[in-house]
């Protein structure tokens, strides 16, 4: 296999691991919040947030890697441009996820259980996701793109 093969499957792999992880830390876990104790949610809440930074966030950043290396090592039947809207879906959600859910966290760090701060945090979430589910849709077409001449209908 080919370095810009390798690299192409690392970063779709990881791109699907990714909105994988974000749909149950969001659609799952979040949902799930409010039916854990007012006085366990601060010590359940820490416990959580250092598992999402090895289980999403480094994952995540693993994705944003290997995306940026598809500019100099991808197979040629996909174009840079394809990877720079996968770049910049991932920049979305990585600024929707510093300007509005991390504040939201450490909040509740500080405060505990707070339903008005959950509901913030569930409300915000589908954006987070609309920008993964864009990214998987556009590693998809990438992958059609390569498997495109071994494709018939």
């Amino acid at each position: 296999m080919t370095a810009p093969a390798l690299v192409f499957t690392a970063a779709f792999a990881l791109t699907f691991y990714v909105l994988g992880a974000t749909v149950v830390e969001g659609f799952v876990n979040y949902r799930t919040w409010s039916l854990v104790g007012a006085g366990e949610f601060k010590a359940y809440h820490r416990a959580v947030g250092s598992r999402v930074l090895v289980f999403v966030v480094v994952p995540i950043g693993l994705a944003i890697v290997f995306t940026a290396c598809l500019l100099w090592w991808r197979p040629s039947s996909i174009p840079e441009w394809s990877v720079w809207i996968s770049l910049a879906l991932n920049v979305a959600a990585i600024g929707i996820s510093i300007a509005f859910q991390i504040p939201i966290q450490r909040a509740l760090d500080r405060t505990g259980l707070s339903d008005d701060l959950l509901n913030r945090l569930v409300s915000i979430e589908w954006l987070r996701n609309s920008a993964h589910v864009a990214n998987a849709i556009v590693f998809l077409w990438m992958m059609m793109r390569l498997l495109g001449s071994d494709i018939t209908p």
